[in-house]
């Protein structure tokens, strides 16, 4: 456990090619500032959650900062990170409250967050290099766009219920983040919801009767979580997604500091897990890292995980308000409806971008296919219904992706196949340049 940390340099500057390192800190204002600063990066994503799914958010933003401390506890202090609320939870809690309640919801939380400490403390043990076996880029790639995408629904109720607010705060979060540089450009999600807010507020769609009744400081609600087996099906998929995270997430700040920092893998999955099995426990939303946060990170070259205490003391302070949570509550479903049309997308094209970073190979039918029918199982929302046991497009196409890629893989190996194309668009090779010999 690394205790304290070094003053660096003249605690002021940082000179162009260094990067204030995670057991590094500039002086205590500064510090303050640029934890400060992580609060507001991960505010709009993390907010966003709790508005889709009708859980509290001053609950999900007390659990999101006590997430935040335990993990840089459980990583000893070396790996920087703001554990904010995973939008992979939306799908299954959306499913779950609908037919079981909220506790059902939160039950599935906490089921999913207990898998991952299994998963940390494997890796732990034996090493990150069998992910990469059981997840490569093409089904890593498949999970997550397919999250995204089977979310697209959602998006279209809200946005039908008053479309012209919609389309008002879809226009404000493209145009911020083209306008702007800086943090400002990267927070166009949250600008463009206080602008779609405002002007909500003045065409009178918003009950604000909430807000004025709620007192400004009190303890977060807590909801305690059951367990419906026919719903927590559809959190299994969400392990695969948060693995992914917290994996990337590690070799982020391992590349931008130059540490190797792989040692840490199992203690982040382990942390995540936990933060998430105690935000199932009492309500919250489930966590993951950060990506907003990795963003200021890059953009301040501040890798200091000083400045991640005073985030998560910062949160924890506002979870306490109340009114706070009501006025986040009150957001309308046309300023949810504009946001999410962007932001859904947005979730399924980190899929295809996994695909394009990793050099993905679709001329091979392995990987074709284990791309292509997650995606029409989860954007149709296929079903399958076992006695008490309900599982839908996420679940489904999580479990397709798995089970195309290493079922034809091991047929393909065994009868010599596993090269060959198949007669399809992406297959077929480019008309300015020669036929590939893949397969040939």
């Amino acid at each position: 456990m690394q205790r304290g940390w070094t003053r660096h340099g003249d605690g002021t500057h940082v000179a162009p090619g260094e990067v204030v390192g995670p057991g590094e800190r500039l002086s205590w204002p500064r510090t303050i500032g640029i934890g400060l600063q992580h609060v507001v990066a991960m505010f709009g994503a993390t907010f966003l959650v709790p508005l889709l799914t009708g859980f509290p958010p001053s609950t999900t933003l007390f659990f999101s900062a006590v997430g935040t401390i335990g993990f840089l506890l459980i990583t000893g202090n070396r790996l920087p990170s703001y554990l904010g609320s995973s939008f992979a939870f939306i799908a299954p809690i959306g499913a779950a409250t609908a037919s079981q309640g909220q506790a059902a919801a939160s039950g599935g939380i906490l089921v999913t967050g207990l898998l991952l400490v299994v998963v940390g403390v494997v890796v732990h043990h034996a090493g990150p290099r069998w992910i990469d076996v059981v997840m490569p880029p093409v089904v890593t790639g498949a999970i997550v766009a397919l999250i995204g995408l089977n979310l697209a629904p959602a998006a279209w109720d809200n946005f039908s219920q008053a479309p012209v607010t919609a389309m008002v705060t879809l226009v404000a979060v493209v145009l911020i983040s083209v306008l702007f540089r800086g943090i400002l450009g990267r927070l166009s999600i949250l600008v463009g919801v206080l602008i779609g807010y405002a002007f909500a507020a003045v065409r009178g769609e918003i009950d604000f009767s909430r807000v004025e009744e709620a007192g400004w400081f009190g303890p977060p609600e807590l909801t305690a979580p059951s367990f419906e087996p026919g719903v927590l099906g559809l959190f299994l998929p969400v392990v695969f997604v948060l693995i992914a995270e917290n994996v990337g997430h590690v070799k982020s700040v391992a590349a931008m500091t130059g540490q190797n920092l792989d040692d840490r893998m199992g203690r982040a999955l382990l942390a995540d897990g936990v933060a998430t099995t105690l935000a199932g426990a009492g309500g919250g939303s489930g966590t993951t890292t950060y990506a907003e946060n990795i963003g200021v990170m890059a953009a301040t070259r501040v890798y200091s995980t000083a400045a991640y205490w005073v985030a998560g003391i910062g949160a924890l302070a506002l979870s306490f308000s109340p009114k706070f949570g009501e006025v986040v509550n009150s957001v309308p479903a046309g300023v949810l409806g504009g946001v999410t049309t962007i932001l859904y997308g947005m979730i399924g094209v980190l899929g295809f971008r996994i695909w394009v970073q990793n050099r993905v190979d679709f001329a091979d039918p392995v990987n074709l296919t284990t791309a292509a029918v997650p995606l029409v199982v989860a954007v149709a929302n296929y079903q399958w219904v076992v006695g008490d046991l309900a599982f839908e497009g996420i679940a489904l196409g999580t479990a397709a992706a798995l089970i195309l890629y290493h079922g034809m893989r091991v047929i393909g190996r065994w009868r010599g196949t596993t090269t060959q194309e198949v007669g399809s668009p992406a297959a077929v090779p480019p008309s300015d340049g020669p036929p590939s010999d893949r397969g040939d």
